[in-house]
């Protein structure tokens, strides 16, 4: 056990890094969610955009045509999503399914001579003064250009649904699809474009991937990432500033994963740890905030015990448990632990549902 080996700093700066490529695709999906669309294909974008990103930069020498590549090809691949389901009215789930096999199988096809080849260099941009600032500057200001990216769409996507005109067109498709019809809004066409800007996000992500974060192209790059940024749009409630949050939250478990794995420290005494701060913390807001403490914080606090203490003796026994395996996948544990907990209230009124202009 080394505690001392995890840099705090470089611990936040990597969570920035291991972030964008889920924010870049959320930020997408919730555009295309915000429309009244449901795409479960972000899984299989984004491992196109990481192949055709990687191969359009290994051919010019040039990350950002990579990243342009990446870009056109998710923005293609979601648009045939889009005929199928805007034109021809196909279910939106098969749909979507049948999209991440697909691009599943085409990365695979497309990535074989590339397997273990090195990316372009796509440096980081030390940001006159600002990155000099003791501890901030390091973790924020000293990133490559894709982070920054990744938070001016975030941004751009905030004032697109809250403060333009169009963006309030998208949310009322998004929210009764029968209503802005009836209005003379044209429900197919501004659903397309926002399916088409989910897949061209996609594809950055999964560009981002390949290019920056690993940077080498490999079968099954993504990892599941599409997957999670579907459930960052649910944790954020379909808000950009909270998805920004989710987005670093995901990329925080999945960078103490590895720095507690480096750090050889027992998943089980933090768990037991974490267990019995959380039963403290109850009691304490009940009775702080509260001014009193009822049965049902009582009954959280007990079982939170019961929990650590529970952990705690499994650890004392020494009996086997793979701590390698649980560490690698707690970013997806999280994931399912989001999905159950959080309430999926603040979803768009038509979302997945089929539009037909002649009804």
């Amino acid at each position: 056990m080394n505690l001392g080996s995890i840099d705090p700093i470089l611990l936040l700066a990597s969570l920035m890094v291991a972030a964008t490529p889920i924010l870049l695709a959320a930020i997408g999906e919730l555009v295309v969610e915000r429309s009244g669309v449901l795409n479960l294909g972000v899984e299989g974008m984004m491992i196109s955009g990481s192949v055709l990103g990687f191969v359009a930069a290994i051919a010019t020498g040039n990350a950002w045509v990579g990243f342009f590549v990446a870009a056109l090809g998710g923005a293609g691949m979601a648009l045939i999503f889009g005929i199928l389901t805007q034109f021809f009215l196909s279910n939106q789930v098969a749909t979507g399914l049948a999209l991440t096999l697909f691009g599943l199988g085409l990365a695979s096809l497309l990535g074989q001579g590339y397997l273990g080849v090195k990316a372009p260099s796509f440096p980081d941009w030390h940001i006159p003064l600002l990155g000099d600032i003791p501890v901030i500057g390091p973790i924020v200001f000293q990133h490559d250009p894709m982070v920054y990216v990744g938070l001016i769409i975030v941004a751009g996507v905030w004032w697109f649904l809250n403060k333009s005109r169009a963006g309030l067109v998208l949310r009322a498709v998004g929210e009764n699809h029968e209503a802005a019809h009836a209005l003379g809004y044209h429900v197919v066409r501004t659903r397309l474009l926002a399916i088409m800007f989910g897949g061209a996000c996609a594809g950055l992500g999964g560009a981002y991937l390949s290019i920056v974060r690993v940077p080498t192209y490999a079968d099954g790059l993504t990892a599941g990432a599409g997957w999670i940024a579907l459930a960052i749009v649910v944790f954020a409630s379909w808000k950009p500033l909270r998805l920004l949050l989710g987005a670093y939250l995901f990329g925080g478990v999945t960078v103490l994963q590895l720095n507690l794995q480096a750090a050889m420290l027992s998943l089980l005494d933090i768990l037991s740890a974490i267990l019995f701060i959380s039963a403290v913390l109850v009691i304490l807001i009940g009775a702080i905030k509260l001014r009193t403490v009822t049965k049902k914080m009582m009954l959280w606090a007990l079982g939170l015990l019961i929990a650590a203490v529970l952990i705690y003796f499994y650890a004392a026994m020494g009996w086997p448990f793979n701590e390698t395996l649980w560490l690698s996948s707690s970013p997806y544990i999280a994931t399912i632990f989001v999905l159950v907990i959080m309430a999926s209230g603040g979803a768009p009124g038509s979302l997945g549902k089929t539009f037909h202009a002649s009804r």
